[in-house]
């Protein structure tokens, strides 16, 4: 490979006062009778950096190893980086009046890389900048050798799947059944350093005292530039001869002598649907409605409790599992109803009813009546938020602890309590 000298690195040397390179070997230099020794097939490489007299005040296409004065007081700039360039060629872009804040400098990479990026275009949006880019070769391309704190301005953007499922709705106390809570899937991009806020709802609580359960809390994620996700908590269950509440997924109606409507599933509206409407509850015998689940209604009561509806199923974590399933509806003098798959509590006859399994969302079962005691609903299950991040773009920044597996190339986040991710 041929040597490269540059002249401004000669010591003590006066690059004008070159005059020729009269062979292979020799430089002949402006001091009298004085030579160096140059290697053979070695590239003479004049040094220095050449400042344009004009500002830069509109956009423009930059030459190599020039420096550049930008003034973007009246107007954005975009400056289109060279077509070609060779490793160690330099360009420098100084912010002329101090306002790059306010009107930023934008490089157009033209298609060469810019720290191993051809894309997003660099923005610089600091007043008083100067940035120097050397070229480094087509696998980096360009990189900034000084822009205050040489951060990367090329940041890449990846895909991030979600699922956030609320708290499920508590059972009332003699007694539908509580609702799933809602359910809700969402793929996004995000880009490096985004803090991603993971809220994990609460299950509500069972019934007491004849009355109905309570709603469970909200789920959601939320950063900046990312649509906000909000599943609702469940519909409690209702109690003795009530409706049951609207929620994620409806809570049942409550067993009476009369029946009761089950609640409305997917309130407040969402598209696609995040939950089912609860079911209603029989006068005789006295049963419970069962709640909605995210994949189905909760079952009306008929000569027994309604069964809770099914959750629906998701493979984000690597294998397919069911969550988010409606409470069974409590009975008295009948068979109560199952809580639905998911994570749904069962309903009982004569008893406390079962609390919805943690972490999934799942509805409580409903309370019933008992040789006259009136037996409190069960407790919703707590909600959950997943996330499933390309390992490849995985930080291992997190609060909250969350649990981390990796599934194929994708690394799963699954929080069970409040937390961050930040990308």
């Amino acid at each position: 490979m041929a040597s490269i000298i540059r002249t401004d690195a000669l010591q003590n040397l006066n690059t004008s006062n070159i005059i020729s390179q009269t062979n292979a070997t020799t430089l002949t230099l402006g001091y009298s009778g004085q030579t160096i020794a140059v290697a053979s097939g070695a590239t003479l490489l004049g040094g220095g950096i050449t400042w344009t007299s004009n500002v830069v005040t509109s956009a423009l296409t930059v030459a190599v190893n020039t420096g550049y004065f930008v003034n973007t007081s009246s107007n954005a700039i975009t400056v289109t980086l060279p077509a070609s360039a060779a490793v160690g060629n330099t360009i420098i872009l100084s912010d002329f009046n101090r306002t790059w804040a306010t009107n930023n400098l934008t490089l157009s990479t033209n298609a060469l890389n810019f720290q191993g990026n051809t894309s997003p275009n660099p923005v610089y949006n600091t007043n008083g900048q100067t940035v120097q880019l050397v070229y480094s070769g087509a696998t980096k391309g360009w990189i900034p050798t000084s822009d205050d704190d040489v951060t990367l301005e090329t940041p890449q953007s990846y895909s991030v799947d979600f699922l956030v499922i609320a708290g499920g709705g508590g059972g009332g106390s003699n007694s539908g059944g509580g609702g799933a809570g809602g359910y809700r899937t969402s793929t996004q991009t995000v880009t490096p350093a985004t803090v991603i806020t993971v809220t994990v709802g609460d299950g509500g609580s069972g019934g007491t005292s004849a009355g109905n359960g309570t709603n469970g809390s909200n789920s959601s994620i939320s950063g900046s530039g990312l649509t906000t996700i909000t599943s609702a908590g469940g519909g409690g269950g209702g109690g003795n001869d009530l409706n049951g509440n609207n929620g994620g997924s409806g809570g049942g109606g409550g067993n009476t002598g009369a029946s009761k409507t089950g609640g409305s599933g997917n309130t407040p509206s969402t598209s696609p649907s995040q939950g089912n409407n609860g079911g209603n509850s029989a006068g005789a015998p006295y049963a419970g409605g069962g709640g909605g689940g995210a994949g189905a209604v909760g079952t009306s009561a008929a000569g027994s409790g309604g069964a809770g509806g099914n959750g629906t199923a998701s493979s984000i974590t690597g294998s397919s599992v069911t969550r988010a399933g409606g409470g069974g509806g409590g009975a008295n003098g009948a068979a109560a109803g199952a809580g639905g798959t998911g994570g749904g509590g069962n309903g009982t006859a004569g008893g406390v009813g079962i609390a919805g399994t943690a972490n999934t969302g799942g509805g409580g079962g409903g309370g019933s009546e008992s040789a006259g005691p009136l037996f409190n609903g069960g407790a919703g299950g707590k909600g959950v938020v997943i996330l499933s991040v390309p390992t490849s773009n995985y930080s291992g920044v997190s609060t909250g602890s969350p649990t981390v597996t990796t599934s194929g190339s994708n690394t799963i986040l699954q929080f069970t309590g409040s937390g961050s991710y930040t990308a």
